[in-house]
Parts: structure tokens; sequence; C-alpha cells
């Protein structure tokens, strides 16, 4: 039987999604606590990796199990003993063919910039307090929609076959608490995308670069035109969306 969970992290602390040597990660603190519940080695399979630093609001895993359990009272059990700053909001069964990662259709992250300093948003924003056109961002952020091959943003090295993704939506938009919100929707991320992308249209809002410039950002597939990545404690991953 296959089961989901259903979860949200503060990615502070650790070192990613992914399970490392030498290095706490998200997915280890959650094996090992399923393990001391479930009596057994219990691996699980995450719907996307997050870097260091990274957080998400929402999350998804699967793991396999040959009884069926009581979902409401391992979500319970693992909130009692996981960090708090690991919350689980769901366990369910899930058809034996759904795969956390392969099964999402989309995914959608969020960077928060504090426009002032708070010392409330150190740890879940990027402060950049000079001013920026919001509106030039928008502008140049549109031609996201209109290309494929994000290999100028992703992270050098990476071993991917291809960096072909769709993006669905890119828009910023200044808050009900006044944050700017970078929100992108897409089939698929690479390695460092997102932070590159915001890096490179906080350029675009200095002044130090025009939408025709970040196009041809965009057309020469290198690093090294692109902007810097900004810091990850801005970076949510917000929604993961499937076919249930």
């Amino acid at each position: 039987m296959r089961y989901f969970i259903h979860l949200a992290y503060f990615g502070k602390h650790y070192h990613g999604w992914q399970k490392q040597p030498n290095a706490k990660s998200i997915q280890e603190e959650i094996e090992t606590k399923l393990s001391i519940l479930l009596k057994e080695n219990i691996a699980v399979v995450g719907c996307g990796r997050t870097d260091t630093g990274v957080h998400a609001k929402q999350y998804y895993l699967h793991l396999d199990l040959d009884q069926p359990i009581d979902c409401e009272k391992l979500a319970s059990q693992l909130n009692a003993i996981l960090p708090k700053d690991i919350s689980v909001y769901e366990v369910f069964e899930v058809a034996q063919n759904m795969h956390a990662r392969f099964s999402a259709i989309s995914r959608q992250y969020e960077y928060w910039i504090s426009l002032k300093a708070n010392p409330f948003a150190q740890d879940l924003s990027y402060l950049y307090t000079k001013p920026l056109a919001v509106n030039k961002m928008n502008e140049a952020a549109k031609r996201l929609l209109l290309h494929q091959d994000f290999e100028c943003f992703s992270k050098l090295h990476t071993d991917v076959k291809t960096f072909n993704c769709q993006i669905k939506s890119a828009q910023w938009e200044i808050n009900a608490d006044g944050f700017l919100v970078f929100t992108i929707e897409a089939d698929r991320f690479l390695r460092n995308m997102v932070r590159a992308i915001v890096g490179t249209l906080l350029e675009v809002g200095k002044g130090k670069i025009n939408a025709a410039d970040f196009q041809k950002i965009l057309d020469s597939k290198n690093r090294s035109e692109a902007g810097m990545s900004v810091p990850a404690q801005g970076l949510f991953l917000s929604k993961v969306s499937y076919l249930f």
C-alpha cells in the first residue's frame, strides 16, 4: 500500500530535503522517525529537492507499507516526535501508481523580499531596502512564459537530460503585509533556478539591465550572463499539484 504524507518545514537548520552524508536533512529526520514509529526501516520519496536553508509551505512524500495504518494516528505521532520546524498536516492512502515526484503536474515557488528592516522576517525573507521598479520586473518576467530552455539559470554542472521547463506563471506583487513576493509556477525547476531568476530580475528592478537584456540572457544559455543567486531564506516551495 502506498501512502502520501503532506507536510511543511522551516529550512534554516537543514541542508535541504535530500539525505546526504554528514549533513542534517529533512528526509533523514522523517525516515528516522517513521522507522521508530512503524518498527521497520522506512525509505521515503519526496516530491523534489529543496536546497540548504529553503523552506516548504507544502511538501509531499510517499512511502510503501505492507500493512494498512491508521493515517490520523500516524500524523499525530509524527508531530509528537519530529522537530518543531517540521509539521505533518495529513497522511493518506493513494493509488499504487501515484508517485510523489513524477505524478506532480506542477510546482509553485515564492520568493519573499522584505522592503524594510523587520526582526521577525530575517529568517523568512531577503532584506532589500533600495527602490525597485516592480513594473519593469514584471515586464521582464513575462518573457519567462515564452521561453523553454533555462540553462542560463541552472546551477553549473547539473546532471540533467534537459534544461527545458514550461513556466505557467511568473509575477511580482507587494502583498498586504508589505513584502515584495515573486510567485512562479512550472512543470519542473532546475537546481538553483528560482534564486537565479530572482537575482536577475532584481537587476532589472535596479535599472542595471532592461527587458531586452533579460531576453539576451535567456537566449545565451550561459549562467555567467545571469545575475546572482539570492539568499536561500527568502525561498519557499509553496504548492505542489497532483491529479488525485
